[in-house]
């Protein structure tokens, strides 16, 4: 064999393995720009901290977070560029309210996650109640929208005995709410006179929202107007839809090795509502 005919085949096969590598990095290359497109601009991961939203969503909780549903603002991305005030859509459709690709207000009932107004920063999640121009108030642990009571039906206790909250109390009153526009969801209520349940009454702005955690005495919330308050339409991130993993608080994500005594399986893929 001529030498040129040697050294022929000795490239093809380095060329062929060097061309297989080139492939598997473009294949991941390209898996890594859709998983964040999907992050960016269609679900975004989110996962529980705190227990305010007991018993509907529970420390530990991962859950998918729709960030088309309200359509985006400067809030919809983890940076804060302004491109979403009025001022630079002055050819074509305005956004509504600092957003842009509008799919529909949030509703009544909807858990969404947003930024904290005071800082337009941290993450909340709350239950949307009052919607712009309601009266919402809190009378003796019940719920009042313009001026109307809202249904509300006691259905046992929550199990709490697996969580260190209201300072060791395992069972804790759980009742049934059904907003006016039908949508139903259970809240806890441990003191019958806690700091939350009787309110002045609040009128929510035009543009604003009135959020409030299910687990109603241990939710920062709208009520709390220096810490919460309202919340404007802007701040809305997404809306919560699906939870895709759960995971004993005690545990963390990223200890594998404690999956299969600490994971919650019949929380997975629970809708959010």
């Amino acid at each position: 064999m001529k030498d040129h005919e040697m050294a022929a085949a000795a490239q093809g096969p380095r060329k062929k393995s060097e061309g297989g590598v080139w492939e598997t990095v473009k294949v991941i290359i390209q898996a890594l720009l859709i998983a964040f497109a999907v992050r960016m601009f269609l679900y975004q991961p989110f996962n529980i901290p705190s227990g305010s939203m007991y018993p509907t969503l529970e420390v530990g909780d991962y859950l998918f977070v729709s960030k088309l549903s309200y359509g985006y603002s400067k809030y919809s991305f983890n940076f804060s560029l302004n491109l979403f005030g009025r001022q630079w859509f002055k050819f074509g459709p305005l956004p509504i309210d600092g957003r842009f690709f509008l799919s529909a207000p949030p509703k009544r009932g909807d858990v969404a996650v947003f930024k904290l107004p005071r800082d337009n920063e941290t993450d909340y999640i709350k239950r949307v109640i009052g919607l712009p121009g309601d009266r919402i108030q809190m009378i003796n642990g019940v719920l009042h929208i313009n001026g109307e009571a809202v249904k509300k039906e006691p259905v046992g206790t929550y199990d709490n005995s697996d969580h260190e909250a209201y300072g060791g109390l395992d069972k804790i009153p759980m009742y049934r709410e059904t907003l006016p526009n039908g949508v139903s969801y259970n809240v806890l209520d441990a003191e019958p006179n806690g700091s939350g349940d009787n309110t002045g009454e609040y009128l929510v702005p035009p543009g604003d929202y009135f959020m409030m955690g299910d687990n109603r005495d241990n939710s920062m919330d709208s009520r709390y107007k220096d810490a919460v308050g309202f919340v404007p339409y802007e701040n809305f991130v997404g809306r919560a839809d699906i939870i895709f993993f759960s995971i004993e608080p005690s545990t963390s994500f990223w200890e594998v090795w404690r999956w299969p005594l600490a994971i919650r399986w019949s929380r997975f893929f629970n809708l959010v509502n």
